[in-house]
């Protein structure tokens, strides 16, 4: 009896090793730190107090917003530094400019520190938000490593997640905090590095041993993520209208919580399976097909010579090796062969158009439902709306865009195409606006930038290979800023100026007699929003030529490769596990 006991909590142990070292559990850990990789998204509830404590105008309240939006999606250098660094150093590098960055704001918000210059108040949130794209690509690379063959839907749900960081942190602040704006601050420092840190070695890349219900296990987590939005939705549309107390913030809370924690039974679930199915017998069916691949692996090339160049991976040719002699799409690219692609150029017209475009109107929101007249309430529900749309935008266009490729072969570079058509028609929707036409607009550009977002980081997979996914997919986003710089600033601001000069003139006043420029009307963003929606057609069109380019290749097998490793390391598995018990 005492025997049966022991062996029993012998193999609850190692159950729970297999746990923790499998891949389902490193999901889980992506998920809870994509959740927590989302802090720029809640600026506009914490900038307030930044103005107020620090005594700002809003041109510098403005200039900190835009280190913040420059920080975010600058991931070049965490994509470098994972290239030549382990996934955890990255996650511990990340975790360390989260906590310094946003610390350092709580200091001098709180006047703990002496009023810092304007620049280093830049520095500090650039630092803070630029912590995002090291959470992003440690989970990202080795998530799609790991799952190479359901990239649309690991992208899908890993960006829902971190479109939902900005909601599911600001409920958990409410009950930790309650309404203290200078907290927030504090707790975007301390709780995304702290999950980052807790999981450090978990993020890693798993060999990969493909099972059967793979795809059905995502769509368990899509209901859970589903749930999660729901929730949190409904949530924030009854805190508008009701004053809660500080226990139901510590219930909704616990809700998210709950939630957040949910997949982990998942991942527990499908490591039983495996458990179970490393007990079975060893099929001799299976054994010949092992023993034959392996035989076909050691069969002598056709090219002996030849056999060094084709296995030797050269420092150098991280970047420059062959850059003008590009391999077979889906093949491994080095960096520069990726970045003087033809492909990758229009991928940064897409995104510049796309991006760019779409930012601009998300960030004037505010200031559009005030132009147009809608209440204060109405104007906070615009803007969660955009957000909640934006994790749905995330979620279909992994989902729906995995399922036509793996289908029909349907390229993924034409839902680009028929995003940023539809993006065009939320552009319309504010240049001519109807009654209430603003919370379809706020819709449809929130659905819009989530959706390009995951098509972007899908597609550059799967034409350049993962190989230097890390560098690369953190490249492809660099036009976003330069985007968002010119159409929110030279565009948008100064047309909007403009209009709002001409109604000081009709009033009789002056520029110097007024604090603050205002445009009332449907003339104040009328022009510039009509020259986003043709810039959005213009990128549309664009994509149309890298549609062309890759028909062919999405017609076939994009994942031949990845599937045959899988297989081969699936049929391995029950011979490893026989030797194991002999």
């Amino acid at each position: 009896m005492e025997l049966a006991k022991a062996s029993d909590s012998v193999k609850a142990i190692h159950f729970v090793a297999q746990v923790l070292h499998g891949r389902w559990f490193m999901m889980f850990a992506s998920f809870l730190i994509m959740s927590g990789a989302g802090a720029s998204y809640v600026f506009g509830i914490y900038s307030s107090e930044i103005k107020r404590s620090l005594e700002y105008d809003q041109k510098t309240l403005n200039l900190l917003g835009f280190s913040k939006d420059l920080g975010a999606v600058m991931g070049v250098i965490s994509g470098l530094m994972a290239e030549l660094t382990p996934t955890w150093f990255v996650l511990l590098v990340g975790a360390a400019m989260n906590f310094f960055g946003y610390f350092m704001i709580w200091l001098s918000v709180t006047y703990k520190i002496p009023k810092p210059q304007i620049w280093q108040m830049c520095l500090y949130i650039w630092v803070g938000a630029n912590s995002q794209a090291f959470a992003n690509t440690g989970v990202l690379v080795a998530c799609l490593n790991n799952f190479p063959e359901s990239r649309g839907i690991m992208l899908g749900l890993l960006k829902g997640f971190t479109g939902l960081s900005g909601a599911v942190m600001i409920q958990i602040y409410f009950a930790v905090y309650g309404n203290d704006a200078k907290s927030l601050i504090l707790l975007i420092g301390w709780l995304p590095a702290a999950v980052s840190i807790f999981f450090l070695c978990t993020i890693r890349t798993i060999d990969a041993v493909r099972q059967a219900n793979e795809t059905r296990v995502f769509y368990h987590y899509l209901y859970i993520s589903v749930t999660l939005a729901l929730f949190v939705m409904v949530t924030i549309i009854i805190q508008k209208q009701v004053t809660f107390s500080h226990s139901w913030y510590v219930v909704s809370a616990t809700v998210v919580c709950i939630l957040l924690i949910l997949p982990l039974a998942i991942a527990v679930r499908e490591e039983l399976v495996l458990w179970k199915l490393k007990k079975q017998p060893i099929i001799p069916s299976s054994m010949i097909a092992v023993q034959q691949i392996v035989a076909k692996s050691l069969e002598p090339p056709m090219s002996p010579p030849q056999m060094p160049n084709q296995i030797v991976d050269k420092p150098k040719a991280l970047f420059s090796a062959n850059c003008f002699k590009t391999p077979e799409r889906g093949e491994d690219y080095t960096i520069m062969q990726a970045l003087l692609s033809i492909d990758m150029l229009i991928i940064f017209i897409s995104v510049f158009c796309g991006y760019g475009t779409n930012l601009t109107a998300i960030d004037n929101l505010g200031q559009i439902g005030e132009s147009l007249g809608y209440p204060a309430p109405a104007i906070g529900t615009f803007v969660s709306l955009v957000s909640i749309w934006n994790y749905c935008g995330r979620v279909f266009a992994g989902f729906i865009s995995e399922i036509l490729i793996t289908k029909f072969g349907f390229p993924r570079p034409l839902m680009i195409t028929i995003v940023l058509l539809l993006s065009c028609i939320g552009h319309m929707l504010i240049a001519f606006p109807v009654p209430g036409s603003l919370y379809l607009a706020s819709l449809i550009i929130g659905f819009s930038y989530g959706a390009h977002l995951t098509l972007i980081y899908a597609i550059i997979s799967e034409l350049f290979g993962l190989k230097h996914y890390a560098t690369l997919f953190n490249w492809g986003q660099v036009a976003s800023p330069l985007g968002s710089y010119v159409f929110n600033v030279k565009v948008a601001g100064v047309l909007y100026d403009r209009e709002a000069l001409k109604q000081l003139a009709l009033k009789g006043l002056k520029r110097d007699e007024v604090k603050e420029l205002t445009c009332i009307g449907k003339h104040c963003y009328r022009l510039s929003f009509i020259i986003l929606a043709a810039v959005s057609f213009s990128g549309a069109i664009s994509t149309l030529v890298i549609v062309i380019r890759t028909c062919k290749f999405y017609k076939g097998d994009i994942y031949k490769k990845f599937r045959e490793d899988a297989k081969m390391a699936e049929l391995e598995m029950p011979a490893a596990s026989s030797s194991n018990q002999h």
